[in-house]
């Protein structure tokens, strides 16, 4: 249930993100709103993720799938281009969330 809240957490901060893209500086206030909206919602499914949880680790690991998620709808919506690079800096990230939660 924790790793589920954490990736609903991670997928609403990366939409809000998308909307603050979109939103041009809060020049778009519907936008704005949307991203308004989104993050404190993902903040809300965070911290019922963090119920009983380490901090650290759940933290870590809402901002690890929101920077891998970030790096694949930039690209899809975006058209942001997929490096070597981005891919293995997104291994990394993905790989340190993984050490975190071995117990």
């Amino acid at each position: 249930m924790q790793l589920m809240l954490a990736s609903l957490a991670a997928l609403a901060f990366t939409v809000g993100g998308i909307f603050m893209k979109y939103a041009d500086g809060l020049r778009n206030a519907p936008a704005s709103v949307l991203f308004l909206v989104m993050f404190v919602f993902g903040a809300a499914l965070q911290s019922q993720a963090m119920r009983g949880a380490e901090l650290g680790p759940t933290y870590i690991l809402v901002l690890g799938l929101e920077a891998a998620f970030a790096f694949g709808f930039g690209s899809f919506i975006f058209g942001e281009a997929i490096t070597l690079m981005k891919v293995g800096a997104i291994v990394l990230i993905v790989s340190g969330i993984a050490l975190l939660r071995v117990h």
